[in-house]
């Protein structure tokens, strides 16, 4: 077996990796990309078979369908991303709150362009705190820069500053929970005479003064829902309410954080505030300015406050003599789509220009500005780093917090690469004149693939051929039904690395052919794609970027708590204006079923243990119905209309062959709806079974639905999309974000090796293009189908499910009442399946790990999804699948749970 050659990526990324390419199979080819004459398609095709971390000559390839070249000089923070930024007041320092690092905060010499000081509760910080959870905003220096404050959980962790700008002296400053409510300490604003501290409380809807001497909590004043950023302007606060105005009788509502946040239908937010708080008159009422949609970042200069409405995509500009908005600057640079820019910083600079960071363009927006009341005017973009957030004019220079800076490309000695390897960077440039400006507007356009004509609607529907893959939306294609089955967490290389033909590592391979079967055979037969990457860190990205086609900045910014919410299920928030993958079939008159993705209720009756579920599955399958319904539902009106009862969300503890029985026992009476989603979280591992068996069970589901699908009438016109929801379970010797993909169609390439590079954006564009769904923000948009991955000459030969190889109750304590599973023999031609066994020398290391695994919230009624420490996961993912037997790659030795490097990141409850 050919085992490829690796190279150490540098700080800009790796070289091209080198591999013999073979056929699939002997007759297969490779596939192309697909060129349509007279059609204009958006121009991500340029990718070809460039993989993420190359660098080319538009720049370096980044795994949400972009390439990156910032202007300027670049400094890369290799502990995690920047979640928020703040310059010291004499400019020579600035101070970043990270996360995903094991740190919370990075001290960063200007001057010297060097990170100078790393605080955290990790082993190699300098400074160390009890705890790396950091809120959306700050930290914040006092006017005399002697303090620096920074927002954690439940209030503040304050700083003194010493004479070389490194941080001393760490001591809390409670702001206590209401109840289940805790603070979330946002934005901290300090009086001119720094004897009081004015904090954004964002999780108790309320700004707060704080005496800076004691820490005593001295006067609080209601806002908004969510108050995130504050400033101070002749001695007035305005605060951003993220969530809007508090709701009245009447509203629609979506609950958040214990708040009833107004919302419609769809559960995406209608209102924006911004609050007005006089402190010199505690008494006197708060006022409201109404803004667009999200509001998060403020900035003041010069009479005016400067509001960015991240889901509506606009600048407002508030003229602080007036007390209202009196313009409202739109930061929607590409003609073709109105949603999904995300601005979320702002800055004015002494010449006039205003400088807008666009988050999910890796851009800045620039506009001359005069006044308030005198309208802005467009100059052009500024390429930056990956997802830009905070802007600050330092002397001559503009210096840019990139949150994901170069992508998940941190320096480790893991022989691989992890989704949690994030990085973040400054970026710092001297201002460009404008006629120099607009030259940079062409090169964000071709990072980003925008072009003209994008997603052209046909005028002529009903009069063109049907063809798999339309090449405009609305016209016909010869596929009717879709299936996205959506499963939890793998690379490419732990699931296809042993496959020959792919860019695959042998090494890195934990659940091979004989734990997954099905995936093997079904890349047989339909199409081995090895250059597909998901574009999230963790679950809660992972399935808004299948969901929304973007992860919107709620959830980015949430991620060095994610207190408030993790996955955004059930949180207005954390959704975009426009709507949803099955809102937008449903506007294009087609019908939707969902079967558990993104569901977020669930109540299970008594007696429905794994055990039970399992045995219910033989009897399922012999023709009987269940023993034990399942209920479901979702806090989203629009989805629990279309969710089908009895398909769980995720619960590890609910077998993934059980939940295909609940799928095929609706699919064989009523049919499938022309978009079906599905969640089949078990090779998420950390349930009853053990690892090895969890993800035997979830390859076993996968290809009995398969089965279905293809073995029936409907499979004449069907595509079945299988995805994971993220890749952070492991390792790849490509990139972190590579993982698994199939598609599987009559009308899908069959017998191929496919290497252009994809993405999960690119695939819900063509499910977008295959049903006529209008693309729902600039990054869909942009996508281009996966037009070389289908054929107009269909193969209608059906898949047969194999069975499973790895028992199916593997590590099951006490093992069901119908007996233990017995596996068919696996293949001797291929590497093993993992027992799960325990040497006896690793019985007290299992024991430890198991009692670690018993607190990791995977089971039953309160299971969420990554709630354990990713770092600590994988190791025992890894420990697992090798029978205890072998280290973690790049680690000479088995580690405890506590002792696991990495482990000092936060879980889903504070940090994914």
């Amino acid at each position: 077996m050919q085992v490829t050659r690796r190279r150490r990526r540098d700080e800009t990324g790796p070289s091209s990796p080198l591999r013999r390419r073979v056929p699939l199979v002997t007759a297969g080819a490779t596939a192309v990309a697909v060129t349509l004459a007279g059609t204009a398609v958006a121009s991500t095709t340029g990718f070809g078979k460039d993989h993420v971390g190359q660098v080319t000559d538009k720049g370096q390839v980044i795994s949400s369908d972009q390439y990156i070249k910032p202007i300027g000089d670049r400094l890369v923070l290799q502990k995690g991303k920047i979640m928020s930024s703040t310059v010291s007041p004499d400019g020579s320092h600035l101070a970043a709150s990270v996360t995903d690092g094991g740190m919370a905060l990075a001290i960063v010499d200007l001057k010297n362009w060097k990170v100078q000081q790393y605080i955290g509760n990790n082993a190699a910080a300098d400074l160390k705190i009890p705890g790396n959870d950091v809120g959306q905003e700050g930290p914040t220096y006092s006017p005399d820069g002697k303090q620096v404050w920074l927002g954690q959980t439940d209030g503040y962790r304050k700083f003194t500053v010493n004479a070389d700008g490194s941080l001393a002296n760490p001591t809390f400053v409670s702001i206590p929970a209401d109840g289940a409510k805790h603070s979330l300490a946002a934005e901290a604003v300090f009086s001119a005479d720094s004897s009081t501290v004015y904090s954004a409380v964002n999780g108790q809807n309320r700004v707060v003064a704080i005496d800076t001497a004691t820490g005593t909590i001295k006067q609080s004043w209601a806002t908004g829902n969510a108050p995130r950023d504050l400033v101070m302007v002749d001695g007035k606060l305005y605060v951003s309410n993220e969530g809007g105005r508090t709701a009245q009788a009447g509203d629609t509502t979506l609950n958040s954080y214990g708040t009833n946040v107004v919302a419609n239908q769809d559960s995406i937010t209608t209102t924006g505030t911004v609050s007005v708080i006089d402190p010199a008159n505690p008494s006197a009422a708060v006022a409201s300015i109404p803004v667009g949609l999200h509001p998060t970042a403020l900035y003041a200069k010069n009479g005016a406050v400067f509001v960015t409405n991240v889901a509506s995509n606009t600048v407002s500009v508030i003229d602080t003599k007036r007390g209202k908005v009196t313009q409202t600057i739109a930061t929607q640079p590409w003609p073709a789509a109105s949603v999904g820019y995300e601005p979320d910083g702002a800055t004015l600079t002494d010449d006039g220009h205003l400088l807008v960071s666009l988050g999910r363009a890796n851009a800045i927006a620039v506009y001359k500005y005069k006044n308030p009341l005198e309208p802005v005017s467009y100059v052009g973009l500024l390429p930056t780093d990956y997802f830009p957030a905070e802007l600050a004019q330092v002397g001559k220079d503009i210096v840019v917090s990139n949150t994901r800076g170069i992508d998940a490309l941190r320096d480790t000695t893991a022989a691989g690469h992890g989704t949690h390897d994030t990085t973040s960077s400054l970026t710092k440039f001297q201002l460009p004149d404008d006629q120099a400006i607009k030259k940079y507007t062409k090169t964000v356009f071709d990072q980003n693939g925008w072009t003209n004509g994008s997603a052209q609607v046909a005028t002529d529907k009903g009069h063109r051929k049907p063809v798999p893959v339309p090449a405009k939306l609305g016209d016909p294609s010869t596929i009717k039904h879709v299936f996205l089955l959506v499963k939890e967490n793998r690379t490419y290389d732990q699931v296809y690395g042993d496959i020959p033909e792919g860019n695959g590592d042998p090494a890195l391979t934990q659940y091979g052919e004989n734990v997954t079967p099905n995936q093997h055979a079904l890349a047989k037969q339909f199409g081995l794609y090895d250059n597909t990457y998901d574009v999230g860190t963790n679950s809660a990205e992972g399935h808004n970027w299948l969901m929304q086609a973007d992860n919107p900045e709620y959830t980015e910014s949430s991620a060095g708590e994610y207190l408030r919410s993790y996955d955004t299920e059930d949180d207005a928030l954390g959704h975009q204006k426009s709507g949803f993958l099955w809102t937008g079939a449903q506007a294009a008159g087609k019908s939707v079923k969902d079967y558990g993705e993104f569901l977020s209720i669930e109540k299970k009756p008594t007696g429905a243990s794994w055990q039970n579920l399992y045995c219910d599955t033989k009897q399922m399958q012999a023709g009987a119905d269940t023993k034990y319904p399942i209920q479901v539902g979702s806090a989203i009106p629009s989805l629990n209309k279309v969710a089908v009862q009895g398909f769980p969300q995720f619960d590890t503890s609910v077998p993934d062959i059980y939940k295909e029985q609940v799928w095929e026992k609706d699919f064989k009476k009523n049919g499938p709806a022309n978009l079906n989603m599905f969640w089949y979280s078990n090779d998420h591992t950390g349930g009853t079974a053990n690892g090895p068996a969890q993800v035997a069970d979830n390859d076993l589901a996968v290809g009995r639905t398969v089965d279905a699908i293809t073995h029936s009438k409907y499979w004449k016109d069907s595509a079945i999309f299988i995805v994971e929801d993220d890749s952070q379970a492991g390792l790849d010797h490509v990139d972190g974000h590579r993982a698994p993909i199939q598609i599987i169609s009559p009308y899908a390439q069959h017998g191929v090796v496919d290497s252009h590079y994809y993405t999960q954006i690119t695939m819900i564009r063509t499910i977008e293009q295959i049903l006529g769904i209008s693309p729902m923000n600039q990054k869909d948009t942009a996508a281009t189908p996966m037009f070389g991955a289908f054929t107009p000459k269909p193969n209608f030969t059906p898949f047969t499910a194999l069975p499973n190889r790895t028992s199916l109750t593997g590590g099951v304590n006490p093992l069901p009442s119908c007996g233990a599973d017995v596996p068919a023999a696996q293949n001797p031609n291929v590497a093993p399946a993992p027992t799960a066994s325990v040497p006896a020398n690793m019985t007290a290391m299992a024991a430890q790990w198991s009692a670690w695994k018993d607190q990791q919230r995977t089971t039953g009624p309160n299971a969420k999804a990554d709630f354990a420490n990713p770092a600590q996961m994988n190791h025992y993912n890894w420990y697992e699948s090798h029978n205890w037997s072998t280290a973690y790659p790049g680690e000479s030795q088995i580690f405890a749970p506590q002792n696991v490097p990495g482990a000092v990141i936060p879980g889903a409850e504070n940090d994914g």
